[in-house]
């Protein structure tokens, strides 16, 4: 069995906070818009070159582990942090990274001088909910493209990329489906596409009317809608029967599988004077997610989903069971919907369904999957392809972009804030006039942590720029509220009017995530590492034959 060992205060503190600091200043020199770069060794037997970072969520994922044990418990409590962060808000990272560190770094000192662990938490936590209750009351709204455009280069810093960005929001809006890909080019293009569309395609290559253009396009078109396995024609004449007599034109089939025999049968008796249909596999690789698109279709179209597992068949289909649509397009990888004539109430009460369940998921991947359907539901769709002048450079450029969309995301949502760790420090005069009241000794401590906390993010971008933070600090006190240090330019700025922004949820999920995580590590009392299994010797390399 493994041996343990088993570290007590004040060792534990030590420890946890040497693998804080080292983690937080790899991170440090990231935060602002004139980030500097860290440098991590690739693994690559092939390729030695080290990868260049500018961003503090990846610098921290690629930290696995620190020598001195200790030291790694409290940089992977950080690492966590910051992966959690990008995750659900694409940025805001290196800010909690520098309030962590400040937090915990203090708090350390003072529980050493005598303070009450629990005590200081319960403060903390306190003051949380306070910084927190005035972000809220600062947040403005986000209106126009020339806004998104400014948010979008304060989060990536490319004036291009960020312009593209700023437009494509302002067109498909809060909720609308944004694809990110690596382009061809050395520029950024987009492209919108009218309606609703799915990642699946065309059954047969045989089934395009444009041959020129591989694909296939109808007005006026029925949609059956199901996840059958269709194995034999006759399992379609029914609908197919049907949709003759009421002089369809068209029709798009939607099932998981249909057999070579019924490809066959559709394909024989295709009359573009009369009538044509045309076969979709359903979309979704999961069943929830088969069963989610389902329904979207249906709302959309005002048809009746053909389910499976419910015991469905197409021997008694009913006109009313199809959807219909204005227009159906399908190539050999997507098919799409434009005009469904879904009735608008069902679609109103489907779209509050969803977006209540989008704000009380906790997972990324079912935000993620939420995001998509609520963006076709709501027919925005536009497509960002991110050039490069190398490899590497459109594979920075599309990560950056991944996560300012996240944030932009966010912002639309929920506002915005003046930046460059502006409203942080705009925080400070409630934080002061809760600590001039104070009379307990813990309670005094948080605050003052705290008050000292929220103006270490814009202390770092001043420092990270090469100026004085000291001397900006003073300046931007005598310039008044709503004023901070524009980097770019080196100077004191009214931040909204330079176009210099935050998302009010990403700044309030840091502000909770460094402060909530934080004084959790600050009770932390004693630590304990599982020994490393005993590796067996390798085996000797066995002589090489004389030939």
């Amino acid at each position: 069995m493994p041996k343990r060992s088993v570290v007590f205060q004040p060792a534990t503190h030590h420890g946890i906070r040497r693998g804080v600091n080292a983690l937080v200043n790899a991170v440090r020199p990231t935060l602002g818009p004139r980030p500097r770069f860290v440098a991590i060794d690739n693994v690559d037997y092939h390729d030695k070159t080290p990868k260049l970072f500018d961003d503090g969520g990846t610098i921290a994922r690629h930290i696995i582990q620190l020598r001195d044990r200790d030291a790694d418990m409290g940089a992977m409590l950080v690492r966590d942090l910051l992966w959690r962060l990008q995750q659900q808000v694409g940025d805001g990272t290196a800010t909690a990274a520098v309030i962590f560190a400040r937090v915990y770094n203090e708090g350390v000192r003072y529980l050493t001088a005598g303070g009450n662990a629990m005590q200081l938490k319960s403060y903390l936590e306190e003051g949380m909910r306070l910084i927190l209750d005035q972000l809220t009351t600062m947040t403005q709204p986000v209106e126009g493209q020339e806004v998104l455009a400014q948010i979008a280069e304060s989060l990536c810093y490319d004036p291009g990329l960020a312009r593209y960005m700023g437009e494509v929001f302002d067109i498909i809006g809060e909720w609308g489906r944004l694809e990110i890909r690596e382009g061809h080019s050395r520029g950024v293009e987009r492209e919108y596409v009218e309606g609703m569309y799915w990642d699946q395609g065309l059954l047969s290559r045989e089934m395009f009317t444009d041959h020129s253009k591989l694909r296939v396009e109808f007005e006026d078109a029925a949609i059956l809608i199901s996840d059958l396995e269709i194995v034999e024609p006759r399992q379609l004449y029914p609908a197919l029967e049907m949709a003759i007599r009421s002089e369809i034109p068209a029709m798009l089939i939607v099932a998981a599988k249909l057999s070579p025999s019924v490809i066959h049968f559709l394909l024989a008796n295709k009359d573009p004077e009369r009538f044509q249909a045309v076969a979709v596999r359903t979309p979704g690789t999961g069943k929830e997610e088969q069963a989610g698109s389902l329904q979207d279709l249906a709302i959309l179209t005002n048809g009746r989903p053909f389910i499976k597992v419910a015991g469905d068949t197409l021997d008694r289909i009913k006109p009313e069971d199809l959807g219909s649509a204005r227009r159906i397009w399908a190539n050999y990888s997507h098919f799409g919907i434009i005009g469904g004539k879904g009735d608008p109430r069902a679609l109103r009460q489907h779209m509050g369904k969803l977006r209540r369940a989008y704000e009380h998921t906790d997972t990324v991947q079912d935000q993620e999957a939420l995001q998509k359907r609520i963006g076709k539901i709501m027919g925005g769709t536009a497509t960002l392809r991110v050039g490069g002048a190398t490899e590497r450079e459109v594979e920075a450029r599309v990560a950056i972009a991944k996560r300012t969309a996240v944030t932009m995301r966010a912002a639309m949502t929920d506002g915005v804030l003046p930046g460059g760790g502006t409203s942080l420090l705009a925080c400070r005069p409630a934080l002061q006039e809760k600590l001039a009241t104070s009379t307990d000794s813990d309670e005094r401590a948080a605050y003052g942590i705290l008050l000292r906390a929220m103006e270490t993010p814009f202390r770092t971008i001043v420092s990270n720029a090469g100026h004085d933070a000291s001397d900006m600090m003073a300046e931007v006190r005598l310039a008044g509220p709503g004023y901070g240090f524009d980097a770019t330019q080196g100077q004191v700025v009214d931040m909204m009017k330079a176009g210099i922004y935050d998302a009010t949820a990403v700044l309030k999920a840091v502000v909770f995530g460094a402060l909530s995580t934080s004084a959790m590590a600050l009770t932390v009392d004693v630590l304990v590492h599982h020994g490393e299994p005993e590796q067996a010797p390798l085996p000797k390399p066995a002589k090489r034959k004389q030939l």
